[in-house]
């Protein structure tokens, strides 16, 4: 090729190669440029991880591949200028076998960082100084490539995090609980990151910290791992600085060994005004592209962000639990001002009726008017009880069953100290698994079940909550709810287990449970208590028609 077709030649697979934003196919297009340009019929570049070692190849063959060229050969391009190898005799302190094929490699820079090595293998005569030329010529143009691509990788990296934090914020502001939230954090930074496991470690028993929620490839496996105080987790807790790992693998000090099943990690602290509430750690597969510094920031960013959220929807929480012994209060006066105060004054004038008849002075019109006003303050204290009531329900009555249920089970969590899993179905299918349709299959569900029948659901899932809370010292809870069919054909099942000790057989006052009894035959439906989680505990099974 004459020197003018080459240079031409040269230019246009520079301008191919720095008009290609993609990183994959801006290497291999190096490697084939490489090839054609030199008429050589086999090439790789080997990408290299900050161990030296090769994290990617990229081939090219034009006819059956040839054996790998030796490591120790490849390992020997130097960082500028090139290595031409035709006879064993061209190079020294690398043993090269007789009748192995001609060899040139160049490395590529980036950030005058050896980002990889280009060699080329098998040309017919061996390879000549202008071949050296070309690969030197073209490198630097690989290097600007792989830098276009990092960058437009880090933009659209970049916007994708940014959504995702917004996406997350919203979501939480709209009334996830705590653990829910979290689940949400751990998997939409595993997904946006396009990592392979997530790890929250939060505060466990006692003054230990382990990974309370986990997301991804082994998650059950890690969960409830429990991580030492000396260790990298509590380094950036302590610290509120998050740091990277380049493999785990590889790491030198291993305190947590279920981790060096995983490759590149990354540390974030969850971290809100100056304080540290946990550790976000996201782990990719052994030989996966490792996490780079912008990646950590934007985990930094995005967690810090989320812990703000996390807790405003706590603060919110804390906030309806407050108006929820603020509504109890303020039921207990009505009743003590009006009904308790109307039944005790009845209770005064049965008494002075009774003292009259035990004294001999039975004047029956005196003793008749005496139970008139008793029976007229007994309808008066009903009357009272029964505007109260009628004022709790007005206050509720645009909230539908699946929200009340909702409000009871996270209220709940105040006392027991963990939230309570809840899974509410329609038909057997989750009613919150699609987003989408979620408000109509609620609005289904709640025209399903009529006002009375509602109250009774409600109210038997605030005493099953308040029995575990009470009496079991449970460490976990799960209430399930499913509506299936219309009418009188349909059905409305609850479901109440956790793995606590137990209803105690010797226990002979039982009056909550007898509510709920009582509350499932008032609707021609069934009440039992069977084993709870794991065969531990009890569950509370109770059913009732819809129609």
């Amino acid at each position: 090729m004459s020197p003018d077709r080459t240079d031409l030649a040269l230019l246009r697979a520079a301008l191919d190669l720095t008009s290609t934003l993609d990183l994959q196919a801006a290497l291999q297009s190096f490697v084939d440029q490489a090839c054609a340009l030199t008429r050589a019929p086999h090439g790789a570049l080997s990408v290299l991880d900050t161990w030296g070692a090769t994290s990617m190849l990229i081939e090219h063959h034009d006819a059956a591949p040839l054996p790998p060229a030796p490591d120790a050969l490849v390992s020997r391009i130097p960082r500028t200028g090139h290595l031409l190898v035709n006879t064993p005799d061209d190079i020294d302190d690398v043993v090269v076998p007789d009748g192995a094929p001609a060899f040139l490699g160049v490395s590529v820079l980036v950030h005058e960082q050896v980002y990889g090595r280009l060699y080329l293998t098998g040309k017919r005569g061996g390879f000549e100084p202008a071949d050296a030329a070309v690969l030197a010529a073209l490198a630097p143009a690989a290097g600007v490539a792989v830098e276009n691509a990092h960058l437009y990788a880090d933009s659209t990296r970049t916007e994708r995090w940014i959504s995702a934090s917004q996406s997350l914020t919203t979501t939480m502001l709209e009334g996830a609980d705590e653990e829910e939230a979290l689940e949400l954090i751990a998997r939409t930074v595993r997904e946006v990151s396009r990592a392979d496991t997530a790890i929250i470690v939060l505060p466990s028993v006692g003054d230990t910290w382990a990974a309370e929620i986990t997301d991804g490839v082994g998650a059950a496996d890690l969960l409830g791992l429990v991580f030492p105080p000396e260790g990298r987790a509590m380094s950036v807790l302590n610290e509120g600085t998050g740091m990277i790992v380049d493999s785990m693998a590889r790491a030198q000090t291993m305190r947590v060994p279920e981790l060096s099943a995983f490759g590149p990690a990354l540390y974030a602290p969850l971290r809100s005004r100056g304080h540290s509430s946990g550790v976000l750690i996201l782990l990719r597969r052994i030989g996966s592209p490792e996490f780079d510094w912008s990646e950590l920031s934007l985990a930094e960013s995005l967690a810090s962000q989320a812990t703000l959220a996390l807790e405003l929807a706590s603060a919110r929480h804390a906030e309806d639990v407050a108006t929820l012994l603020d509504e109890r209060d303020r039921i207990g006066r009505d009743l003590h001002d009006f009904a308790i105060q109307q039944l005790f004054a009845t209770g005064m004038q049965l008494d002075a009726a009774k003292q009259k008849i035990a004294g001999g002075d039975i004047d029956p019109g005196s003793i008749e008017e005496l139970l008139d006003r008793s029976l007229a303050s007994i309808d008066e204290a009903v009357r009272q009880i029964r505007a109260i009531v009628h004022n709790l329900r007005e206050r509720d009555q645009a909230v539908g069953l699946v929200e009340r249920i909702r409000r009871e089970s996270s209220l709940t969590r105040a006392v027991l100290g963990y939230a309570p899993s809840l899974l509410i179905t329609l038909d057997e299918r989750p009613i919150n698994d699609d987003e989408d349709t979620e408000l109509a299959t609620i609005e289904d569900l709640d025209g399903r079940v009529d006002d009375d029948l509602s109250d009774d659901v409600v109210a038997v899932v605030r005493e099953g909550l308040s029995n575990i809370a009470r009496h079991a010292h449970a460490t976990a809870a799960a209430v399930s709810i499913d509506v299936s069919g219309h009418g009188e054909a349909g059905r409305i099942s609850v479901r109440i287990a956790d793995d606590g000790r137990g209803i105690d057989p010797h226990r002979t006052r039982n009056s909550g449970l007898a509510n709920m009894g009582e509350r499932a035959r008032r609707h021609g439906g069934l009440f039992e208590v069977e084993p709870g989680i794991g065969g531990l505990g009890s569950q509370l099974s109770w059913e009732a028609p819809l129609g």
